[in-house]
């Protein structure tokens, strides 16, 4: 299994598994955030966009939007830190992501001094949430609320854009060998329901399921759709013409990153997906 499927698991496992820390940066909670360090590539791009991207000092593994986060020195990545880099650094705040990132590494980051604030989205609306927290804890509020506002507006106008259209029997491929797919908890199941699909394995309470291909064909998906990365691997598919998907030819790929990453960008992602669901109606 490739680093970028393996990178896409981690992603999906994590998804729903924590709370979100109490605000900070009010007159009556600790000091606004100066030099801040983030544990996940979504959680750089939730910097910039709540206007701290200049307090932004250091990022993990993986952080490649936006370019300015992109630059910045890593530190490790989302299951080791470098301590020493950490150090060097300086962060008055560091933000994980509690159940992408280990719980102890974050209680060990915690006990050392450092000020880690844990943030975890279960929707899609909960990025608004956090930008707002985020904004808060650097002392961006203005910046950070305006982002949210236009998150929610763009949010709100697809789920009516995509209400009431004829549902649709979905797939979602993370990986080819071994197969993994997504489950009801993992946002990506509430991007397609949002577009007017189901996903076939939403009944699982695992966030990111092996399946076998039997399953794949007992649950006959109209639509598959994988990661732009993994577009050959839809070829395959190709063996098995008795599922509707592949005998209409709805295969279709969408940018991975946009569709797991619990930014503002994951509306990308979900219009690439609603696009495609469109092309097989």
């Amino acid at each position: 299994m490739n680093k970028r499927i393996v990178a896409a698991l981690v992603v999906l496992w994590s998804a729903g598994c924590a709370a979100a820390a109490p605000s900070a940066g009010r007159p009556d909670g600790p000091p606004q955030a100066q030099r801040i360090v983030t544990l996940a590539p979504h959680l750089a791009e939730l910097v910039f966009e709540a206007g701290a991207g200049e307090q932004l000092v250091g990022t993990v593994a993986w952080t490649d939007y936006p370019p300015a986060a992109a630059a910045l020195p890593h530190i490790g990545d989302a299951f080791r830190i470098d301590l020493e880099a950490l150090a060097a650094l300086r962060p008055d705040l560091v933000l994980g992501w509690k159940g992408g990132n280990p719980d102890h590494l974050l209680e060990q980051l915690a006990q050392r001094g450092y000020r880690v604030v844990a943030l975890e989205p279960r929707r899609l609306d909960d990025i608004g949430r956090h930008l707002v927290e985020i904004g808060e804890l650097a002392g961006t509020e203005a910046a950070a609320r305006e982002a949210a506002a236009i998150y929610r507006v763009d949010l709100y106008g697809l789920r009516r854009a995509h209400a009431d259209k004829p549902e649709l029997r979905v797939f979602y491929q993370v990986s080819w060998r071994p197969l993994y797919t997504v489950g009801g908890r993992q946002l990506i199941s509430e991007i397609i329901a949002l577009c007017g699909g189901r996903n076939v394995f939403a009944d699982l309470g695992v966030l990111a399921p092996a399946v076998a291909m039997e399953a794949v064909i007992a649950r006959d998906p109209e639509v598959i759709l994988t990661a732009e990365g993994q577009s050959v691997d839809l070829d395959e598919w190709r063996r098995w013409p008795g599922i509707s998907a592949v005998a209409a030819g709805h295969l279709y790929t969408v940018d991975g990153d946009l569709v797991v990453r619990p930014s503002p960008r994951i509306l990308e992602g979900t219009r690439q997906v609603c696009a495609a669901l469109d092309l097989a109606r």
